[in-house]
């Protein structure tokens, strides 16, 4: 039970979670009460960051087969 807490499929959906929530954020944020650049390029960079590793996890698990 312990292993499926750590394989890679779950930390695909964790940070698939964890990106989904951050677009969130920053998009109320955006709306709402528009922060300060800095904070925003951060949020932005953690979000692409997220995005990367999702799309090394996905070829990590289902890697490109040879045509």
């Amino acid at each position: 039970m312990d292993s499926n807490l750590n394989s890679p499929q779950r930390r695909l959906i964790d940070l698939r979670i964890e990106h989904g929530d951050l677009d969130a954020m920053i998009d109320r944020a955006s709306d709402e009460n528009p922060l300060d650049e800095l904070l925003m390029r951060r949020l932005k960079k953690k979000r692409l960051g997220l995005r990367d590793e999702i799309a090394r996890l996905e070829r990590q698990l289902d890697p490109d087969q040879p045509a």
